[in-house]
């Protein structure tokens, strides 16, 4: 499977157009809170009429099912990011009522894994594993100790799609690749020049590595 890119946190149409042109698989709008939260008007108006791919994700956190389902119609959203509210029963009941892709997160702090992050995998159409902050659900900028977790992250995953996020930069990612070979590299305040305003260089530059790690690892499209 290749190695793909998703870039998230997208706040202006200008940068999702950007990311389309650069061969993004994925881009992600937030309404889970913080800086870069969005309104389902505007990330329909930012994710409007794209090219395919990227495919359209939305992370959410403890909103109701119903306001999450709500908001997957509004938006067409392919992909479904819980960043917080994540258990088996949540993850089945939006499974019976979205036909989209669900990516639960392990928001971890440390090296220490959830404990029910196999059953995630299970449940899941992949995992996001994401670096926990202080406060916040996401693009903090904190970077997972990768080589850490490998070992344990491999013996829960065996075989399963892994998201990759938490710190991500260009000058990071073949190390983040060596240590876990994830499937995504979820990329957000590692190219940004402000919260939610994507740096088209760095997004370049971040691509370009995706490219050459994939390339390295003999995953390409």
């Amino acid at each position: 499977m290749a190695l793909e890119i998703k870039f998230c946190g997208m706040t202006r149409r200008e940068d999702v157009e950007g990311a389309a042109e650069l061969g993004a698989a994925y881009v992600g709008v937030i309404f889970a809170g913080g800086p870069r939260q969005l309104s389902i008007e505007r990330a329909t108006h930012i994710l409007d009429d794209l090219p395919s791919p990227p495919r359209r994700v939305g992370v959410f956190g403890d909103q109701a099912v119903d306001d999450v389902v709500d908001a997957t119609t509004a938006v067409g959203l392919d992909v479904i990011q819980l960043h917080s509210g994540v258990n088996a029963p949540r993850i089945r009941e939006l499974r019976a009522r979205f036909s989209g892709e669900i990516w639960p997160v392990a928001r971890i702090a440390g090296s220490t894994l959830p404990v029910d992050l196999d059953d995630w995998f299970e449940l899941g159409d992949a995992v996001v594993l994401d670096a926990a902050g202080a406060s916040g659900l996401g693009g903090t900028g904190r970077q997972l100790p990768w080589q850490a977790l490998a070992t344990a992250v491999n013996a829960m995953r065996r075989g399963r799609r892994l998201v990759l996020a938490g710190g991500l930069r260009p000058a990071n990612l073949g190390a983040a690749v060596a240590a876990l070979s994830p499937d995504v590299l979820d990329v957000s305040s590692g190219v940004e020049s402000a919260p939610g305003i994507k740096d088209r260089d760095l997004r370049r530059a971040c691509r370009d590595a995706v490219h050459r790690e994939g390339r390295a690892a003999g995953r390409v499209s």
